[in-house]
């Protein structure tokens, strides 16, 4: 699966490496918009990990008002 998806070198060690790795990609990416449009640190996570329910709270809530 590696070999399909184009990863950078980041992301291909989070993947393959530990926790260290997967928590220094989650600090890096801190501020890159998630699909939703928030940035992890807007969505007010305290952890490097956003809950699921929180991103599809936000995502629903967008597609109401519109």
């Amino acid at each position: 699966m590696l070999d399909q998806v184009d990863l950078t070198d980041d992301e291909r060690e989070a993947l393959e490496g530990d926790r260290a790795a997967v928590t220094a990609l989650a600090k890096k990416l801190a501020d890159i918009p998630t699909p939703a449009g928030p940035t992890p640190k807007e969505l007010g996570t305290e952890s490097a990990f956003i809950p699921l329910t929180q991103l599809t709270d936000t995502v629903s809530r967008k597609t109401d008002a519109s």
